[in-house]
């Protein structure tokens, strides 16, 4: 069961966030985070995004995804209109940075996103959902707005307890090195996608 380990205030480019560490154990060094901008209000729906770890676009800016980009306009989103970001600890859709990058050898060699995982005996996507809502559980959020494309996470929220008052678009504008990319995440996983 998780479990609230930690808890700080942080000061970032988008504002101030309150973040909790969560995890089954307190030694777990790869925690769960929740990031909760500072005028969130708590008696209205909340603003709401899942964010999978991926530490190649977020931290080294990699432009084969737009991973970076997305959590960097869910900030400042949330910096302005109030609201959380639960980041979960699941990078390369859950199968880890080593498989990872396998894959994107994988891709250099003709292979898209969802053949490469396969090929690798891995699952097309592999995060769960369920550790999200459990933290939502735990702050006590009952109605969300939630900022996704992401068909699989309007569902993980709509078979909760948790009520899904509205969805909120956050498409980044691709590039030429993801365009195909997304493009997969559009037709195969049925990613809601306009700009592409």
């Amino acid at each position: 069961m998780l479990k609230i380990q930690a808890e700080s205030k942080i000061p970032t480019d988008y504002g101030i966030f309150t973040v909790y560490a969560f995890s089954e154990r307190e030694e777990d060094w790869s925690p769960h985070l929740v990031w909760i901008a500072e005028n969130t209000d708590f008696t209205k729906p909340v603003n709401v995004r899942f964010h999978s770890e991926c530490i190649t676009g977020e931290v080294f800016h990699s432009k084969k995804c737009e991973c970076g980009q997305q959590l960097d306009a869910a900030m400042k989103y949330m910096s302005e209109k109030g609201g959380v970001i639960v980041y979960l600890r699941q990078e390369g859709r859950n199968i880890g940075i080593i498989n990872k990058l396998r894959a994107y050898g994988l891709q250099e060699k003709g292979l898209d996103t969802v053949e490469a995982n396969l090929k690798l005996g891995l699952l097309a996507d592999g995060r769960n959902f369920d550790i999200a809502i459990e933290m939502l559980d735990i702050l006590k959020i009952k109605e969300i707005n939630l900022l996704t494309n992401n068909p699989d996470k309007i569902k993980s929220v709509e078979n909760s307890n948790i009520i899904l008052n509205s969805r909120i678009p956050l498409e980044i504008d691709s590039n030429e090195m993801n365009q195909n990319y997304l493009m997969k995440k559009k037709d195969y996983f049925g990613h809601l996608l306009e700009k592409i």
